[in-house]
């Protein structure tokens, strides 16, 4: 790999401490204050990562810098950029009364200025285990594009990102012989049916059973700077489509420009799968099954007990 080619990891964080009014109170995991996002870079750290870049908002920069950077900047190099909702191509205008952000693949393009290389992108708040960081890095070192380009996603079993207190959205994986994403389907209201898993698009007048093994896109990709381009190309496109219908809550996702360079044959996604147990604070009453977890990880050696040696 060329010089400045080594992987980064984007961090979509520009929605965090929205749901709990302000970074301060997002749920510390352990003792030390630790949030999930805390031990996500601390693996990825540990898998070979030297860089991470923050998504946030503008507003929350000061906020982010004492709780966050305070902690982990001593320890990886960090960099920010910024998803504001005025970041629009020419031609186009903040809709009216909008305050949602444009979505994850608006994320990710606000990196192109900063990224030059092949990079992940995790999501703040969800914990993916370690294999998951080893494996996704592990691809970004050891292969480029081709004559498609050459992507991943660390696919994880149903059963392992589910919750016991209400309901998921989670990218439905079909993946093919080889191991490669054939397509990939947001479904955004999932649940818990005894062992299985099963998804509802009406309500919940009708449900469709999922297999416990199901692969399904927690939003860890593996991707070459390629992307970049190609959400730019395909943003305008994307805004003059939705926004006629949609203009308050439309939303850029990047599997859905994933999927579209697969139909397309431009893209081939490697799919690594990671048998760990995936844990995130979607409900309040996640919150005591995640300090478990951590606690236990701890126990077993897994991490050291305070988890940023000064």
């Amino acid at each position: 790999m060329g010089e400045g080619k080594k992987p980064v990891l984007a961090v979509l964080a520009a929605g965090m401490g929205s749901r709990y009014g302000g970074l301060k109170q997002i749920d510390p995991v352990d003792d030390y204050g630790n949030i999930i996002m805390d031990f996500s870079i601390f693996d990825a750290r540990e898998a070979g990562f030297e860089k991470v870049v923050f998504i946030i908002k503008k507003a929350i920069e000061k906020e982010f810098k004492e709780n966050v950077e305070r902690r982990i900047g001593k320890h990886i190099e960090t960099q920010y950029v910024y998803q504001e909702l005025s970041r629009l191509p020419e031609g186009f205008a903040v809709p009216e009364g909008r305050v949602k952000p444009w979505g994850t693949g608006h994320a990710v393009l606000c990196c192109r200025e900063v990224i030059q290389g092949p990079f992940a992108v995790i999501n703040s708040d969800d914990y993916y285990g370690k294999q998951a960081f080893r494996e996704i890095y592990s691809h970004l070192t050891s292969s480029e594009d081709q004559d498609k380009y050459q992507y991943a996603m660390v696919g994880y079993e149903l059963k392992n990102t589910m919750t016991d207190h209400g309901s998921v959205a989670r990218g439905i994986c079909s993946i093919d012989e080889r191991g490669k994403l054939m397509d990939i389907h947001e479904r955004t209201r999932i649940e818990k049916q005894g062992e299985e898993g099963a998804y509802t698009e009406d309500d919940g007048a009708t449900w469709v059973t999922l297999p416990r093994d199901t692969i399904v896109s927690m939003n860890l990709w593996g991707f070459t700077a390629s992307i970049l381009q190609e959400l730019e190309t395909r943003f305008p496109a994307f805004l003059e489509r939705s926004l006629p219908d949609n203009p308050l809550k439309c939303e850029y996702f990047l599997p859905f420009v994933v999927d579209e360079l697969l139909k397309e044959h431009k893209a081939e996604v490697s799919v690594l799968k990671s048998r760990d147990q995936w844990f995130g604070i979607t409900y309040k009453e996640d919150k005591e099954t995640v300090i478990q977890a951590i606690r236990r990880l701890k126990d077993q050696g897994l991490y050291p007990e305070k988890l940023w040696e000064d």
